[in-house]
């Protein structure tokens, strides 16, 4: 595999991460190209489990932005939206389906950067909680104790709005998942 290769094979999964760890387009592009400088500047061809590294990578140069952005304060938050697909859904349905999108997304971005870091990786790109210990270099415990501590904090949000879905179950719109059960409460 070349570098092209292996750009190609893992950018969007390194962008989308930035993605939604930085809320913000130009800022997760320049977290990804920086990436991959790194990753190129290291001997890649020898990493055993390509896209753990790489996400473990991604993940550091996405928390070391967000210290440096912090610590400066030269930006404002930047409030993450999803452009919502056009569909034969009355107007009122879409402009509901928008409003709960955006305050799940707030409600994400609100969390503790190392909550939201395992949070993302778990749902947002599907890594076992072994991987997410290995990008995180954390206890699997620890990653276990994260995620819930995650899904505490978000279903708390949600039951202050009163709105819940079928069979006791909250529909994570912004991961496209249902994050919580009757069953974990």
């Amino acid at each position: 595999m070349n570098e092209k290769e292996l750009f190609e094979l893992y950018s969007r999964d390194v962008y989308r991460t930035c993605y939604y760890m930085l809320h913000h387009a130009q800022d997760a592009e320049d977290v990804c190209h920086d990436v991959f400088i790194t990753v190129f500047r290291q001997d890649w061809r020898k990493v055993e489990h390509m896209k753990t590294w790489l996400m473990k990578i991604t993940v550091n140069h996405c928390l070391n932005f967000l210290k440096r952005e912090r610590t400066s304060k030269q930006r404002e938050k930047k409030q993450f939206m999803l452009t919502p697909q056009r569909t034969a859904e009355p107007v009122d349905t879409i402009v509901e389906h928008v409003e709960e999108m955006e305050r799940w997304q707030q409600w994400v971005q609100e969390l503790p950067e190392k909550i939201r870091a395992a949070m993302l990786l778990r749902y947002m790109n599907e890594l076992s909680l072994a991987e997410i210990a290995e990008i995180l270099d954390i206890p699997v415990g620890t990653v276990k104790s994260r995620i819930y501590k995650g899904l505490r904090l978000l279903r708390k949000r949600w039951e202050k709005t009163g709105k819940h879905h079928q069979k006791g179950e909250m529909y994570n719109e912004a991961y496209g998942k249902s994050v919580i059960s009757s069953s974990e409460k």
